[in-house]
């Protein structure tokens, strides 16, 4: 098979284009032909710092394709299945960055007849959303369609690929959400995710704008930049609110307004998809799957989230988009499907 290899980190031209046998699924794994490969953050974060034990490394956690082998022990009939990737390469050397790779037979989820370019845009975007919308003093353990009805979420950075999932999951949970951008264009992508407001916080204050919208406060905030939004969140936090960080833009260290944050009893809750409990996890994939059968997630620049497509050969270039914080979802062609 064709795969992107990387035997040492550093810049996107580490990564190369190389011939491969076919993994063999392990116990408890799936062989999936790959169609699409999703590129996050944190792909060429590791590119570029991370550990390589198996002394190379495949990159991807998110992709989509086919089930084209089980082993024993494994339900045959997963084999021919349309599914979505998640972690594929987390502690694991085999990534979606190939024609082929090899998952714990739970890391391969049901896509249906939805497109596998939308699977591979799932994965940690949608799961640390998930998680973002779901801890808290107000916020459900689960979301479904009417979870988050009288709620008010604020989503700061409403055109990445976090906000984005955030916006599409809680709108599909019924929240009212407010979206910070940066950008007259920005501004429409997350209004065509569907935020119920819109601030450019380059020209208006976003803390007299959010408390005209939500006069007690929001339930919580999907936080991208803590070190330079922290004060402006603690000022627009309900009691017994939470502000969920998931992101470093802007800054390594956040300075917590400690009396601001002490009054309304806030949380500050910290989010790496890879880390959370076992159980949130279950509930986000199960939940993300039930919200994709509905028809409450899409890609695409008329769902606010732009596609930037590559080819294999052209993996360095993917990784250099995304490292250039390209606005939309980058992604990989693996194969033909």
């Amino acid at each position: 098979m064709k795969a992107i290899v990387y035997e040492h980190t550093g810049e996107p031209s580490v990564l190369q284009l190389v011939d491969r046998p076919v993994p063999e699924p392990g116990p408890g794994e799936v062989l999936v032909r790959v169609a699409v490969s999703g590129v996050n953050p944190t792909d060429w974060k590791s590119r570029r710092n991370g550990p390589i034990p198996a002394g190379w490394q495949i990159p991807g956690q998110d992709g989509a394709g086919v089930v084209e082998a089980v082993v024993e022990g494994v339900d045959q009939q997963l084999i021919g299945e349309r599914v979505w990737i998640w972690e594929a390469a987390w502690q694991r050397p085999w990534g979606t960055a190939a024609e082929y790779t090899v998952v714990p037979v739970r890391q391969a989820v049901s896509l249906g007849s939805a497109s596998f370019d939308l699977g591979a845009s799932l994965g940690i975007p949608f799961l640390t959303a998930h998680r973002c919308l779901t801890v808290g003093e107000y916020m459900p353990q689960k979301l479904h369609a009417g979870a988050l009805s009288d709620h008010t979420v604020l989503v700061q950075g409403g055109a990445g690929a976090v906000g984005n999932a955030a916006i599409q999951l809680a709108r599909w949970a019924d929240a009212c959400v407010i979206a910070t951008v940066s950008s007259a264009e920005k501004a429409q992508l997350a209004a065509a995710a569907g935020a119920s407001h819109v601030i450019n916080y380059r020209e208006q204050n976003v803390v007299e704008e959010v408390r005209k919208i939500a006069p007690d406060g929001v339930h919580t905030i999907v936080e991208v930049a803590p070190a330079v939004n922290a004060a402006a969140d603690a000022q627009v936090l309900r009691n017994g609110g939470a502000i969920c960080v998931y992101a470093n833009e802007g800054g390594d260290e956040v300075t917590v307004p400690i009396r601001p944050s002490m009054m309304p009893n806030a949380r500050w809750q910290f989010v790496l998809v890879y880390t959370e409990p076992q159980v949130a996890k279950a509930h986000a994939v199960r939940d993300v799957c039930a919200a994709v059968v509905q028809g409450a997630i899409r890609v695409g620049p008329e769902a606010g989230l732009p596609l930037h497509h590559h080819s294999l050969s052209a993996a360095a270039a993917a990784h250099q988009a995304v490292e250039n914080s390209v606005v939309g979802k980058v992604l990989i062609s693996t194969s033909e499907q």
